[in-house]
């Protein structure tokens, strides 16, 4: 049995043409589309990056007990329990929160591991002198201009590095049997740098500034900056379409499709103006962050070109990867194999769980979409034993007041650290005040959301449910108080 696990990051599900986009030029994922599975109902659980790593390594939710983080030691890991089940595990990506403190301990988890360097602010080339940013509009970083400047142009890009490692192993294994090929390309999250060949193919009138990274606020730029933007988005998806279209044509020329399970998610979406918002952490978790793509095919059951309607989440692929390999899932995996849907479409869950750690808690039951805003003057706390911020340790005065708590149900008899988190933790999670506000909507009358409504009964039942997946989950009670719920 071999697998390939393909996770691309910010992967909109609105922009892909199997979806129903008619803008973008995406006939790769169609393709895919035709020889897999595609899954209607998927949504993220918890986002942004790291968190939602976490999910697809422990497959149970990560954002009620701690923010941004590595693996804990009390956690199951996916790719290191199939290690240990003699299943050989490689990961190659070019998504640098990897390298950082606060993932320092995933990609170790894995029996090999490649990195490609020069994404976004990856402190990758030095530069002694100062930089000059260029004028620009949005956001710019002046580790990422250095980067640039060595990632320019066809050939040079992490983005086309990724996927020539990811085919130099199937060269050298491909033969082999008991293997989880891991490539998790960074793209098309932002900045939206991508060579010119792929920026013609969105031609626009656009001669203003450069805007090809878009700020984590309002829409406020001019709209034909805005289109712009969302062109340079178009411009590095297709480029990531391009690039899967040459693992589809490897797996025909080699017929790995007998034999090899094939999965390409994502881990949350990204706002690209809708609801007046760039990028993502800011408002609502709406349907472009929380619904995502996931295409799986599985050999064994050999439906392609097939859709399914059941509610799945991103914390059901570990155990979906362990059940193909006959490794036992463990009892603290929350997520759920997947063959009876792939097979049958047979429901795994009535109701799913999202959000993200401090701010907004999310429930849908694939019709229905509530969520439930923080309530000022309530307590955050992390549970951790690996106290590491995203690029950064904890530091010391941080750690003045920490307490040990008792153990979760999770953490395999392990007490945890206790520690209290502002609620600025994270700068660009900060939640505008118009925001931060409790909605409710009906995805079948409303798919855009965009007419939040009023209806207590419904409300109530929705309250219940995330309720129900709060306690399943054992999130602390002030998670609970923290959206102004009695805990159960």
């Amino acid at each position: 049995m071999r697998a390939i696990l393909l996770l691309f990051d910010s992967l909109n599900r609105h922009c892909l043409e199997p979806y129903g986009c008619g803008w973008t030029q995406t006939p790769n994922f169609s393709r895919l589309a035709k020889h897999s599975v595609m899954f209607d109902r998927c949504y993220a659980g918890s986002l942004p990056c790291m968190p939602a790593r976490r999910e697809l390594h422990t497959g149970r939710y990560n954002f009620l007990h701690r923010s941004w983080g590595p693996i804990e030691p009390f956690d199951d890991s996916m790719p290191e329990l199939l290690k240990k089940s003699g299943v050989y595990t490689h990961l190659i990506s070019d998504h640098q929160h990897y390298w950082e403190d606060g993932g320092a301990t995933y990609h170790t988890r894995y029996n090999s591991w490649e990195c490609v360097r020069g994404q976004e602010g990856d402190p990758w080339k030095a530069h002694v002198s100062a930089v000059e940013l260029p004028p620009h509009l949005g956001q710019a970083n002046k580790q990422d201009e250095v980067n640039r400047a060595y990632i320019r142009g066809l050939g040079k890009q992490p983005l086309e590095k990724v996927f020539g490692l990811a085919h130099e192993f199937l060269n050298e294994n491909r033969d082999a049997d008991n293997w989880l090929l891991h490539i998790e390309p960074f793209d098309p999250h932002e900045p939206f740098f991508v060579p010119e060949e792929y920026q013609k193919r969105y031609s626009d009138d656009y001669n203003g500034t450069r805007f090809d990274w878009p700020p984590y606020d309002h829409v406020t730029e001019p709209l034909a900056a805005q289109v712009h933007c969302r062109n340079q988005y178009g411009a590095l998806l297709t480029m990531c379409d391009v690039y899967l279209g040459k693992l589809l044509d490897y797996m025909d020329v080699h017929q790995m499709w007998q034999d090899t399970m094939l999965i390409v998610a994502t881990d949350h979406g990204f706002l690209l103006g809708e609801h007046g918002w760039w990028a993502k952490n800011r408002p609502l978790f709406y349907e472009e962050l929380s619904h995502t793509p996931l295409f799986i095919w599985d050999p064994r059951t050999g439906a392609a070109g097939e859709r399914r309607k059941a509610l799945v989440q991103t914390i059901d692929l570990a155990p979906t990867l362990l059940s193909y390999f006959g490794v036992p899932i463990p009892p603290d995996m929350q997520g759920h194999d997947l063959q009876t849907v792939l097979q049958q479409d047979i429901p795994v869950r009535d109701a799913a769980l999202f959000g993200m750690f401090g701010a907004h808690v999310c429930v849908t039951d694939g019709r229905w979409v509530y969520m439930r805003a923080d309530r000022p003057g309530t307590a955050l706390y992390d549970y951790t034993l690996l106290p590491l911020h995203q690029r950064a340790m904890y530091a010391p005065e941080e750690l003045q007041k920490l307490t040990l708590h008792e153990p979760f149900s999770f953490t395999k008899g392990c007490r945890t650290l206790k520690i209290a988190m502002p609620k600025d933790f994270y700068p660009c999670m900060s939640t505008a005040p118009e925001e931060n506000r409790d909605a409710l909507f009906d995805l079948q009358t409303d798919p855009k959301q965009e007419h939040p409504i009023k209806d207590l009964i419904q409300e109530q039942h929705m309250i219940d449910l995330m309720c129900r997946l709060m306690q399943e989950n054992d999130a602390p009670a002030e998670q609970y108080a923290r959206i102004g719920l009695q805990q159960p």
